[in-house]
């Protein structure tokens, strides 16, 4: 079960400055800045060696906090050092899924994780970035959606379509197979009511162990300020889905991501892949320095008061 110590994997000193959440909770820091720039967005298989071995078992399930959405495959790491079956449960703007290179980075640490055979089912809610359409849909991974060991339930998306591909689909999308093509029609959060939706799922999930990752992307901008565009639930909405989770399954491990940093990259390659990937404008970039921590941790606050309630 969670421990009500938290521990911060410090790479871009976004957490570290929350007065509030030191107040309140005990903290661990595990001081990971010299790697900051060599791990954000994606990393070498050294440095994920690297990382992995300073990670401290006794610390695994204390609710962690990661940093930037940049570090979000960090979460692969944590879960890789799970030795039971459960199942992986993903609140994100972004499924994350992609099987393309860099396999070690933020958008494709779910399919990552997914190789590890202790889980036994991941479960994206609140997608809705242009990542489930178009170019970016293509390079998603359909054996596991296929396999039903891959569910993705965004809050709001239009049909997508994806070519050369055999969509069998799952609960979480129809799938209308055309010659060329299948048109994948998205099960929306949206459409839902909540409480009843996550009961169902939670019926439905093969082990009742469960390690949650939060990437705040998935939230308005009222909610949360990140270098990503702006999600799309309220944050009643996500702490009602989390509340559920938390009540009827044993949460092993736990991490947040979605605070802000500005990606401070010296590698010229890595620094262009950062400024293709991130979006040009952002609702941060409207807000002071103030606002933006206040804002974030607002609502980490509220995160850990739900789920150590």
């Amino acid at each position: 079960m969670l421990q009500k110590t938290l521990r911060i994997l410090e790479f871009d000193k976004s957490v570290t400055r929350q007065a509030r959440l030191f107040s309140q909770y005990p903290v661990k820091v595990t001081d990971f800045t010299s790697l900051a720039s060599s791990a954000r967005l994606f990393f070498s298989a050294s440095v994920r060696r690297k990382i992995a071995a300073a990670l401290k078992p006794e610390e695994r399930n204390y609710p962690t906090f990661l940093g930037s959405g940049d570090f979000h495959h960090i979460s692969e790491v944590l879960t890789s050092q799970i030795e039971q079956p459960v199942c992986l449960i993903v609140f994100d703007f972004h499924p994350d899924w992609d099987v393309l290179p860099p396999h070690l980075g933020c958008g494709s640490w779910v399919s990552q994780a997914l190789k590890n055979k202790n889980i036994a089912k991941c479960v994206l809610l609140g997608a809705g970035s242009d990542d489930l359409s178009g170019w970016g849909l293509q390079s998603g991974n359909f054996s596991a959606l296929n396999s039903g060991r891959l569910e993705i339930y965004p809050f709001r998306h239009k049909p997508s379509k994806v070519y050369f591909q055999k969509i069998s689909g799952n609960n979480s999308v129809i799938a209308k197979q055309g010659f060329f093509s299948s048109r994948l029609i998205w099960h929306e959060l949206e459409k839902e009511d909540l409480t009843g939706f996550i009961l169902n799922l939670i019926k439905r999930l093969p082990a009742k162990r469960a390690y949650i990752s939060i990437d705040k992307d998935c939230l308005q901008k009222d909610f949360a300020l990140t270098n990503w565009e702006e999600g799309l639930l309220r944050l009643d909405q996500l702490l009602t889905m989390l509340k559920i989770l938390c009540s009827n399954l044993e949460v092993v491990g736990l991490d947040i991501v979605g605070d802000y940093s500005p990606p401070v990259i010296p590698n010229k390659l890595k620094a262009l892949l950062s400024r293709l990937d991130h979006p040009s404008a952002l609702p941060v970039d409207h807000y002071p320095a103030e606002a933006i921590l206040k804002i974030n941790e607002e609502t980490n606050l509220k995160i850990l008061q739900t789920i150590f309630s």
